[in-house]
Protein backbone atom coordinates (compact mmCIF):
# COMPACT_ATOMS: atom_id res chain seq x y z
CA UNK A 1 0.00 0.00 0.00
CA UNK A 2 1.22 3.85 -0.89
CA UNK A 3 0.46 6.43 1.04
CA UNK A 4 -0.57 9.32 -1.05
CA UNK A 5 0.88 11.93 1.00
CA UNK A 6 4.34 9.56 1.04
CA UNK A 7 6.52 8.33 -1.98
CA UNK A 8 7.52 5.35 -0.23
CA UNK A 9 5.39 1.97 0.09
CA UNK A 10 3.94 1.77 3.48
CA UNK A 11 4.54 -1.14 5.59
CA UNK A 12 2.40 -2.77 8.27
CA UNK A 13 3.59 -2.50 11.78
CA UNK A 14 2.63 -6.45 12.34
CA UNK A 15 2.88 -8.33 9.28
CA UNK A 16 1.89 -11.54 10.63
CA UNK A 17 -1.45 -10.30 11.79
CA UNK A 18 -2.34 -7.25 9.39
CA UNK A 19 -2.21 -7.08 5.91
CA UNK A 20 -1.74 -4.41 3.29
CA UNK A 21 -3.05 -4.65 0.36
CA UNK A 22 -2.01 -2.61 -3.30
CA UNK A 23 -5.50 -1.49 -3.93
CA UNK A 24 -5.43 0.57 -0.51
CA UNK A 25 -7.62 -1.91 1.73
CA UNK A 26 -6.23 -4.04 4.73
CA UNK A 27 -7.09 -6.77 6.71
CA UNK A 28 -6.87 -8.46 9.79
CA UNK A 29 -5.73 -12.08 10.20
CA UNK A 30 -6.47 -14.57 12.63
CA UNK A 31 -7.20 -18.26 13.16
CA UNK A 32 -10.36 -20.45 13.23
CA UNK A 33 -10.52 -23.45 15.05
CA UNK A 34 -13.03 -26.48 13.32
CA UNK A 35 -12.92 -28.58 16.29
CA UNK A 36 -14.08 -25.27 18.48
CA UNK A 37 -15.80 -23.11 15.81
CA UNK A 38 -14.44 -20.14 16.71
CA UNK A 39 -12.00 -17.51 15.50
CA UNK A 40 -9.04 -16.11 17.11
CA UNK A 41 -7.08 -12.97 16.58
CA UNK A 42 -3.72 -12.63 16.27
CA UNK A 43 -3.28 -16.02 14.21
CA UNK A 44 -1.84 -19.07 16.73
CA UNK A 45 -0.95 -22.38 15.87
CA UNK A 46 -3.54 -23.66 18.44
CA UNK A 47 -6.93 -22.80 19.85
CA UNK A 48 -6.58 -20.07 23.14
CA UNK A 49 -9.95 -21.96 23.87
CA UNK A 50 -9.55 -25.29 23.57
CA UNK A 51 -6.16 -26.06 22.78
CA UNK A 52 -6.77 -27.99 19.76
CA UNK A 53 -4.64 -27.52 16.59
CA UNK A 54 -6.83 -27.70 13.98
CA UNK A 55 -6.13 -24.11 12.71
CA UNK A 56 -7.13 -22.64 10.05
CA UNK A 57 -5.61 -18.89 8.52
CA UNK A 58 -9.09 -16.85 8.35
CA UNK A 59 -9.28 -13.39 6.87
CA UNK A 60 -11.47 -11.44 9.51
CA UNK A 61 -14.43 -8.87 8.64
CA UNK A 62 -13.61 -5.93 8.43
CA UNK A 63 -16.66 -3.84 9.89
CA UNK A 64 -17.79 -4.63 13.47
CA UNK A 65 -19.50 -2.58 16.13
CA UNK A 66 -18.11 -0.82 18.88
CA UNK A 67 -18.11 -2.16 22.76
CA UNK A 68 -16.13 0.79 24.61
CA UNK A 69 -13.58 3.52 23.94
CA UNK A 70 -11.41 5.85 25.65
CA UNK A 71 -8.63 8.55 24.56
CA UNK A 72 -4.80 8.12 25.13
CA UNK A 73 -3.64 11.40 25.76
CA UNK A 74 -0.15 10.32 26.43
CA UNK A 75 2.11 8.74 24.10
CA UNK A 76 3.14 5.30 25.30
CA UNK A 77 7.41 5.02 25.19
CA UNK A 78 9.16 4.46 21.81
CA UNK A 79 5.54 5.79 20.13
CA UNK A 80 6.63 8.74 18.08
CA UNK A 81 2.76 8.77 16.07
CA UNK A 82 0.27 11.46 16.87
CA UNK A 83 -1.75 11.95 20.27
CA UNK A 84 -4.16 11.91 21.15
CA UNK A 85 -5.72 8.84 20.10
CA UNK A 86 -8.77 6.49 20.17
CA UNK A 87 -8.48 3.05 21.61
CA UNK A 88 -11.32 0.68 21.86
CA UNK A 89 -12.56 -2.77 21.34
CA UNK A 90 -14.56 -3.90 18.24
CA UNK A 91 -16.84 -6.78 17.85
CA UNK A 92 -15.98 -8.31 14.47
CA UNK A 93 -19.42 -8.87 12.18
CA UNK A 94 -20.20 -12.97 11.69
CA UNK A 95 -17.97 -14.05 14.60
CA UNK A 96 -18.33 -12.47 17.79
CA UNK A 97 -15.03 -11.67 18.18
CA UNK A 98 -13.78 -8.75 20.41
CA UNK A 99 -10.38 -6.98 18.98
CA UNK A 100 -9.06 -4.24 20.98
CA UNK A 101 -8.08 -1.84 18.69
CA UNK A 102 -6.81 2.35 17.70
CA UNK A 103 -9.47 4.11 16.83
CA UNK A 104 -9.15 6.95 14.60
CA UNK A 105 -11.58 9.19 16.38
CA UNK A 106 -9.64 10.92 19.39
CA UNK A 107 -13.46 12.62 20.87
CA UNK A 108 -15.14 9.89 22.80
CA UNK A 109 -18.02 12.42 22.35
CA UNK A 110 -18.34 11.51 18.54
CA UNK A 111 -18.39 7.59 19.65
CA UNK A 112 -21.36 5.61 20.75
CA UNK A 113 -22.00 2.43 21.84
CA UNK A 114 -22.83 -0.03 18.70
CA UNK A 115 -21.66 2.18 16.51
CA UNK A 116 -20.70 0.78 13.18
CA UNK A 117 -16.96 0.73 12.53
CA UNK A 118 -15.01 -0.22 9.24
CA UNK A 119 -11.03 -1.35 9.25
CA UNK A 120 -8.40 1.19 8.16
CA UNK A 121 -4.83 1.36 7.82
CA UNK A 122 -3.95 4.26 9.86
CA UNK A 123 -0.25 5.98 9.03
CA UNK A 124 0.95 6.24 12.61
CA UNK A 125 5.44 7.19 11.42
CA UNK A 126 6.68 7.70 7.82
CA UNK A 127 6.25 4.69 6.12
CA UNK A 128 4.30 2.65 8.54
CA UNK A 129 0.82 1.87 9.03
CA UNK A 130 -1.03 0.06 11.84
CA UNK A 131 -4.72 -1.13 11.98
CA UNK A 132 -7.22 1.32 13.23
CA UNK A 133 -11.55 1.27 12.63
CA UNK A 134 -12.80 4.16 11.78
CA UNK A 135 -16.59 5.28 12.32
CA UNK A 136 -18.34 3.59 9.44
CA UNK A 137 -20.25 6.65 7.34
Amino acid sequence: MTDPHHAEPMTSIQPDGFELRVDGSCVLVGGFCASSGLYHFPLQDCCPYTGAFDIERAELATTGSLWGWTTVTTAPPGYEGPVPYGFGVVELDGSALRVITRLTESDPARLAFGARMRLVADVVAPGVAAWAFEVAR
